[in-house]
């Protein structure tokens, strides 16, 4: 009877043990998170990299008449057309490895900004028409507050580069009385919506505003005006030689890609020492495809590619000139043929070389590992699951844990 007793004892004891460390377990969950947020880029490269981005794509899916986007066709291209690889027929020399694409897509997005980061740039300078619905100028804003919205989620920079060409087309189609009102508007849109961001890029403490010109707006009156609903003036850079004609309102100028490098190695040597502030330039090649896409504009000039010798060469310059910005032309302007964007001529081999100049840390290559996530994304469309899958993938990339995402997509796969 006592042996019962003392084991019935025991029992109660070890049951009570247990429910205490359960109870002590409820009150004191596991601490242990994962820190999924975007974690920047070690590089040693001190220079601050942007990349010209263009968001003027749309395929026949994206758009509303079903017909794919003018920079994909030029006058005479279908890209519905496929060769005995498959490849679509598009206006360009080069051919993205992920396929032609519409810019507000958000995988494409995402393979991009990844792309981007782990190449070690540190923002990008989007090409921008305003806020006006003429012509496709609605479609590269609506693409624009696309990729704007995952900038944050990758940690990377943004400003915009405001084409003021088009301000002429806002008048005569009776959307705005002037040409500086029309202006007015676009920049009153910047203000409310982009210059506050905490990523968008500040110089001297003002928000960065690049202009592709001046092309329309062309004295420094008109800009002066154009300027004077803003709180904040920004810092203001017009294309190389340009900024006379906005006056005071510059605050300096950036380089482009113009025949050769002579003009860039001008540049550095006589204006960059009087401007206050100068951004220079660097690009791979320039191969446009204007006159075998059937349209009027004409060039006249190449800059070979050279096995990625022409990239290197900007590049050298761009250092010696010890810089404080550096703009990358273009990400993917494949009309003109100075992508940086990875190709099927081209592979990773600018990006990689992106990567070297920046003095990136991380030593993997993790190019091809991005491209699986893209590829992964349109295979798996519609599955809710394995997409979660996916976006725990990019919280790994964005964060800086490359060999997680990789793991995560090797068992999708």
């Amino acid at each position: 009877m006592k042996i019962h007793k003392t084991l019935l004892f025991v029992s109660i004891m070890i049951v009570l043990v247990m429910m205490s460390c359960s109870k002590d377990d409820e009150k004191t969950p596991s601490t242990e998170t994962e820190n999924l947020d975007p974690v920047a880029v070690t590089k040693t490269n001190k220079t601050k990299i942007y990349m010209h981005y263009m968001s003027w794509f749309e395929t026949n899916t994206s758009s509303s008449n079903n017909q794919w986007g003018y920079h994909w066709t030029m006058a005479n291209k279908n890209p519905n057309n496929l060769d005995a690889n498959g490849r679509r027929e598009i206006a360009a020399h080069y051919y993205p490895l992920i396929g032609p694409y519409h810019s507000g897509d958000k995988d494409v997005i995402e393979n991009h900004l990844l792309m981007m980061k782990y190449a070690g740039i540190d923002g990008i300078l989007i090409d921008w028409y305003g806020t006006y619905n003429l012509n496709d100028y609605r479609m590269v804003k609506e693409n624009t507050d696309q990729l704007v919205a995952m900038l944050d989620k990758v940690g990377m920079e943004y400003a915009i580069v405001y084409e003021d060409r088009f301000l002429g087309n806002i008048v005569e189609a009776g959307l705005s009385p002037t040409i500086v009102s029309a202006a007015k508007t676009d920049f009153n849109f910047l203000q409310s919506n982009y210059f506050g961001d905490s990523n968008y890029i500040k110089i001297n403490n003002k928000p960065l505003l690049l202009n592709f010109g001046p092309i329309t707006l062309t004295t420094p009156t008109e800009w002066t005006s154009a300027f004077s609903d803003l709180t904040t003036k920004p810092t203001f850079l017009t294309l190389w030689n340009e900024s006379s004609e906005a006056g005071a309102n510059a605050s300096g100028e950036y380089a482009w890609v113009y025949k050769n490098s002579s003009y860039l190695s001008d540049f550095y040597q006589n204006m960059v020492p009087k401007l206050s502030v100068a951004m220079g330039s660097a690009y791979p090649g320039f191969h446009d495809f204007y006159a075998e896409g059937g349209t009027s504009t004409t060039i006249g000039w190449t800059i070979d590619h050279n096995n990625g010798a022409t990239l290197d060469e900007t590049l050298a310059l761009s250092k010696t000139a010890n810089l404080d910005y550096l703009q990358l032309i273009t990400w993917n302007d494949f009309g003109e043929g100075t992508m940086f964007e990875p190709t099927v001529e081209f592979g990773y081999t600018y990006v990689e070389k992106v990567k070297a100049f920046a003095g990136v840390q991380q030593t993997t290559s993790v190019f091809s590992s991005i491209n699986t996530l893209f590829i992964l994304r349109k295979k798996n469309n519609g599955n809710s699951a394995i997409q979660n899958k996916l976006d725990k993938a990019f919280a790994y990339f964005a964060s800086m844990q490359s060999d997680k995402a990789i793991e995560l997509l090797n068992e999708i796969q």
